[in-house]
């Protein structure tokens, strides 16, 4: 009876993409700030509403598929000055544990890789809303979390100095993730 309830605790889901947000934010000429979006997001997510720090991420994002509506700046952030999309064709999350923090938010911890660089990341979980039925009958549940990095750190160097002495483009990047999963079914787990 024990094993039979702990296997009802945790769930699997997999990311919908077509719900899925993936997004940040960076200084632009020292004055403005440039938004955009990964639009291809794919991955796992396990939930243990019983313990939330026992859950698990596994994120796969299409570098080729960010958007800043600008298509200009995207083929330059797609080529070998930011991306290089054709070496590095994805951004990966892999979450090593989760904490609580003072505040009551969740931590997820865990490696990020970009341009083949791996670094460790802290994102904070603001929301994982309960298990609801879509309109499709599937269970799905969504989450929002936050962080920030720095885009030196993970091999983005390109930038160009102003001639009032600022950059192109700032080394600090919002990250801003809405992501809504629908529960993995053995069907679709085979």
């Amino acid at each position: 009876m024990q094993l039979a309830s702990l296997m009802l605790i945790a769930a699997s889901y997999l990311v919908d993409s077509s719900h899925t947000t993936a997004g940040f934010a960076v200084k632009h000429m020292m004055v403005a700030t440039v938004r955009g979006q990964f639009d291809t997001v794919a991955g796992k997510v396990e939930i243990d509403d019983a313990d939330l720090t026992r859950c698990r991420i596994d994120v796969t994002i299409e570098a080729a598929s960010v958007d800043t509506r600008n298509a200009k700046r995207d083929e330059h952030l797609r080529g070998a000055d930011f991306f290089d999309v054709a070496k590095y064709p994805f951004i990966t999350f892999k979450s090593s544990h989760f904490e609580k923090a003072a505040d009551g938010r969740l931590l997820a911890i865990g490696n990020l890789t970009i341009h083949g660089v791996t670094r460790p990341v802290t994102l904070t979980v603001d929301s994982i809303a309960p298990p609801s039925k879509a309109l499709s009958g599937n269970t799905v549940r969504g989450a929002s979390a936050t962080g920030k990095l720095f885009r030196k750190d993970f091999g983005l160097v390109w930038n160009k100095t102003l001639e009032t002495g600022g950059v192109a483009v700032g080394d600090e990047v919002e990250l801003t993730i809405d992501v809504e999963f629908v529960e993995e079914t053995k069907s679709a787990a085979n």
